[in-house]
């Protein structure tokens, strides 16, 4: 028997990510980094995953209540699904550069490699397992997406969008443009859009601003510690005896 899966603390998303964001983006978002300071993960909960999925319109938002019924009736199923998406997840975080330089050059490019090969085998997984239907759609606000209707198991299908989204940005190249966060303590994933390329953190007016003022306080407190370590050697002058 599979337990049921424990309710988030906060609500779920009720929006679209950022304009320009892919969808596969936003998914890395749906939870914190590893190492990162704990919060709110929108895949510890099927029906906070299923309004997210609306939420992005990776989802038709009126098969949302009919997925949330099946998972009622089949709360494996939706707990497997889960489950499934936090390893999709797992691997595609594996794309997001670093926003800072932790390694060398060639090991650095291992682990790009490495990172890129586990996310394409998730990808091909997810997208080679699941039979339906693409369609264009006119969403409420004029914007137009694609949708991807299962047939067959209603959960198999959940995450193709997001595959789909991973897939199209390898494709085109896009994939060395998304960057996490410099931040350890935040590492969310972003869409580095500047021209030369070098941007590093994902909201200068937070994660920026924090990083600016640590080294403010670090510049302010080493010539503290100067003027302390010479006032202790004229109080103990080494001897020449």
């Amino acid at each position: 028997m599979v337990a049921p899966m424990p309710p988030r603390s906060s609500a779920p998303p009720t929006a679209p990510p950022p304009a320009g964001e892919p969808l596969w983006v936003a998914f890395l978002n749906t939870g914190p980094a590893p190492g990162a300071d704990g919060g709110p993960d929108v895949l510890r909960n099927f029906d906070h995953f299923v309004a997210w999925l609306v939420a992005t319109a990776a989802l038709d938002a009126e098969r949302g209540p009919s997925i949330r019924r099946r998972a009622e009736q089949q709360p494996a199923g939706a707990a497997a699904a889960l489950v499934d998406a936090r390893r999709v997840r797992a691997a595609l975080r594996g794309l997001a550069e670093p926003g800072h330089a932790s390694a060398s050059a060639g090991a650095a490019g291992r682990g790009r490699a490495r990172a890129e090969a586990d996310a394409l085998a998730e990808i091909n997984r997810v997208l080679g397992r699941s039979a339906g239907m693409r369609r264009v759609e006119r969403g409420a606000h004029g914007r137009y997406t694609r949708t991807f209707v299962t047939v067959g198991d209603a959960f198999a299908g959940l995450l193709v969008p997001v595959a789909d989204s991973a897939a199209e940005t390898l494709v085109t190249g896009g994939v060395s443009r998304v960057r996490s966060c410099a931040d350890p303590r935040c590492g969310r994933a972003f869409v580095d859009t500047t021209r030369n390329g070098r941007r590093r953190w994902c909201d200068m007016a937070t994660c920026g601003n924090r990083a600016k003022a640590a080294r403010h306080r670090r510049r302010q407190a080493a010539p503290a510690a100067g003027q302390a370590g010479v006032g202790a050697s004229l109080r103990y002058p080494i001897s020449t005896a």
